[in-house]
């Protein structure tokens, strides 16, 4: 790998002078002994000489001690100045060795967050000085938190060290590097401002070589990148310098970007980026204070069989009525609580409510909820959602949990111990959005569902699109010969409802048969003596919309997945 701590700092000037000082000292004191042995020895030696040739009387011995004397300090000042040498240097070995241990991470030898803002501060100094411009990288690995748990930290920390050099390989030699978290980079460099097709090709090479496949203790393991990228020469709105940390700042927001339009890829920092950040800010503070103070709340939307037109249960759907920002559709804040760590605690908050409101319903009518695919890695899962059912001493074969299709790729064992633990508390398990996901019939076959759902994209469209029509065809068809009761959601018309029926039993949802009411309204419907059966046909009943919170375009899910009701 090639040096990745440029800028690192060398020895201090300080300790540069004081072991030039001992060397001077150490050596100074040889060199008196040493002319002090050339004045003793001019006079020792012509008196030893004529003593041994001519038996002339010897040296004094008083000059002979001191000339021995001198051959003694020699020896010894000589051994003492190596000695000395020895030390200084082993010294700075251990200096430069604790200098490089407090300024690099150990585990890549990338620069660490301290030393790389000191260093991208002298470099943003020298780049303004020379007419220059900096650019910073910030560069996050995608999903890689599943490498850890599903391989372990080892062959995390392994992966970590193989995309550090592949990292390396691609950025410029005289680029700095740092590792400023567990799987978050930063690279820094100067650049021709000209040429800033340049760096997006840098950018580009990066993400091409973080993608492939690594070889991880005999895994083939992949991961994608995100990239964030800013520059010195941006305009600023305030008068405050540019320095390392708010460079690396709009860098991590055009990261965050990134990952918001589908990760791996790269955009640079604009200026509208951050008003986008501070909105993402107060949803997350939002949502977290919202939890405590039980903002977050169940809706339920209406399951009916279709034939018969008979209430037979509802699904949950959360929502969030903020004093803020009003009622907030999960489409907006699922997605934003997955990625902060809150959607268990949410989950468990709404499902607990939803639990005590179905008590009071009905014995015959059942509850739905869909998980989030993070609470399906939950080894713990299964448990804590019985401890619910416990405290609200609600039936569990009136329980129903629908687990998105497209969980089931990323860890089938783990999905099969869930679905065998919830079913054995005798809670049934749906297979949900079914047709938009990776799961195979061998694997449906294989993992115990009570039943299938058929994503509202198939059913709403089916009328109009022969693809959607042959789609939902074919699932009914597979339902059947499966013997597992099929469920269509999705259902707003009265066209889309008769072509649904000549499948048989089959339950449906939608908007046809009215909104997601929320408890107080549902209680005060269920309660109505004269309220009218569910139409098999005609006009949908048209109940307030919700009216969910407009954030920036890139801040809404890239996709209205399933995954993100709750």
């Amino acid at each position: 790998m090639k040096a990745a701590v440029a800028g690192y700092a060398g020895d201090s000037s300080d300790t540069v002078d004081s072991e030039r000082q001992v060397d001077v000292v150490a050596l100074g004191i040889v060199t008196a002994a040493i002319l002090l042995f050339v004045a003793t020895g001019s006079i020792v030696g012509p008196k030893v000489v004529d003593s041994l040739l001519h038996r002339a009387p010897g040296p004094d011995s008083f000059i002979l001690d001191a000339f021995l004397l001198n051959i003694a300090i020699i020896i010894f000042g000589w051994s003492r100045y190596r000695q000395l040498c020895e030390e200084i240097q082993l010294r700075k070995a251990a200096e430069r060795q604790a200098r490089r241990m407090a300024e690099t991470d150990p585990l890549t030898g990338f620069l660490n967050r301290r030393s790389f803002n000191d260093s991208v501060n002298r470099m943003i100094a020298a780049a303004t000085e020379n007419g220059q411009t900096a650019v910073a990288m910030m560069i996050d690995l995608d999903d890689f938190k599943q490498v850890n748990d599903f391989n372990g930290h080892n062959t995390g920390d392994l992966l970590l060290r193989e995309c550090s050099r592949r990292i390396a390989a691609s950025l410029p030699k005289y680029a700095l590097i740092g590792r400023i978290g567990g799987d978050e980079f930063a690279a820094a460099f100067v650049f021709d401002s000209a040429r800033d097709e340049a760096i997006d090709q840098v950018a580009s090479t990066l993400l091409e070589a973080i993608g492939k496949s690594a070889r991880i203790n005999a895994i083939d393991i992949k991961v994608t990148a995100s990239i964030g990228l800013a520059r010195s020469d941006i305009p600023r709105i305030d008068d405050e310098p540019l320095d390392a940390r708010a460079l690396l700042e709009m860098a991590d927001i055009a990261m965050y970007h990134a990952k918001r339009q589908g990760r791996n890829g790269f955009y640079w920092f604009e200026a509208q980026m951050a008003d986008e950040m501070r909105f993402r800010t107060e949803l997350e503070r939002g949502i977290r204070q919202g939890i405590a103070r039980g903002e977050f709340v169940p809706f339920y939307e209406q399951q009916i069989d279709l034939q018969t037109g008979e209430l037979t249960g509802f699904e949950m759907l959360a929502r969030w009525n903020s004093p803020y920002f009003g009622i907030v559709s999960p489409e907006i804040f699922i997605p934003v609580a997955e990625s902060i760590g809150a959607i268990a605690a949410l989950s468990e908050n709404v499902i607990a409510q939803a639990l005590e409101d179905a008590k009071t319903w009905d014995s015959r009518l059942t509850l739905a909820v869909n998980i989030s695919p993070l609470q399906l890695r939950d080894p713990w899962f299964a448990q804590k959602l019985l401890r619910l059912l416990i405290e609200a001493n609600f039936p569990p074969h009136r329980l129903e949990i629908e687990i998105t299709e497209s969980c089931l790729h990323q860890n089938v064992a783990q999905a099969r111990s869930l679905i065998a633990s919830l079913k054995n508390q005798g809670i049934k398990v749906t297979l949900d959005d079914f047709g938009t996901g990776y799961s195979s019939l061998a694997q449906l076959r294989s993992l115990p569902f009570d039943g299938i759902k058929i994503d509202r994209s198939f059913v709403s469209s089916l009328v109009e699109n022969k693809d959607s029509a042959a789609i939902v065809h074919a699932i009914a068809m597979l339902g059947k010969g499966l013997d597992l009761p099929i469920t269509a959601e999705g259902i707003e018309t009265g066209d889309v409802l008769e072509h649904l029926m000549q499948y048989g039993r089959i339950k449906g949802q939608g908007y046809f048969y009215g909104r997601p009411r929320p408890a107080r309204e549902l209680a005060e419907w269920l309660e109505c003596p004269d309220r009218e059966p569910a139409p098999k046909s005609g006009i949908p009943d048209i109940s307030p919309r919700d009216t969910p919170l407009v954030p920036p375009d890139d801040l809404a899910a890239p996709e209205k997945k399933r995954a993100h009701r709750t």
